[in-house]
């Protein structure tokens, strides 16, 4: 994965310490044309470094709100572009120790969005595949990010401010 370069640049000052950053989530649906009546597709890409399924996902980037980063992340994940509907949850998630020994605590934003158009490619090296999944068949995935979906699901009823475990 990638590091984006202010991330580089603060690592160059505090080494592998553990830093706060912004995260977005963007939980993608469409209607399933194959079940016009049914419950929508979901768009999840497979990650790169850990094989596992997840919502687009991403770091919201300086001077940028994390509902523009959720839609900057859809077309460079996934070559779709996207609208973000609302605002589903708003989580710590970590601390998350990568491989080289950085360290990292994220405020996640999680949106609820709705597929605009583009089909779905894998983008860029943080995933090897992106595609549609039947909200009512969904693959294997951490339990946090099958719960965003479901949270993405849920009528609008409260935005849930907690901590989660990556």
């Amino acid at each position: 994965m990638p590091i984006p370069e202010y991330v580089a640049w603060l690592r160059s000052h505090v080494g592998t310490a553990p830093l706060w950053l912004i995260g977005t989530s963007a939980v993608v649906f469409r209607d399933d044309p194959q079940r016009p009546d049914g419950p929508p597709l979901v768009l999840l890409v497979r990650r790169s470094d850990d094989g596992t399924y997840t919502p687009i996902t991403g770091l919201v980037d300086p001077r940028e709100l994390p509902s523009e980063a959720a839609v900057r992340e859809a077309a460079e994940e996934a070559c779709v572009r996207i609208e973000v509907e609302r605002l589903v949850a708003v989580r710590v998630v970590g601390p998350v120790t990568y491989p080289n020994g950085d360290v990292s605590d994220y405020l996640d934003h999680a949106f609820r969005c709705r597929w605009v158009e583009g089909e779905p490619r894998v983008g860029d090296d943080e995933s090897t595949e992106a595609g549609w999944w039947p909200v009512d068949a969904l693959p294997p995935m951490p339990a946090r990010q099958a719960e965003t979906v479901r949270l993405a699901l849920d009528p609008p009823a409260h935005v849930e401010f907690r901590s989660a475990q990556r």
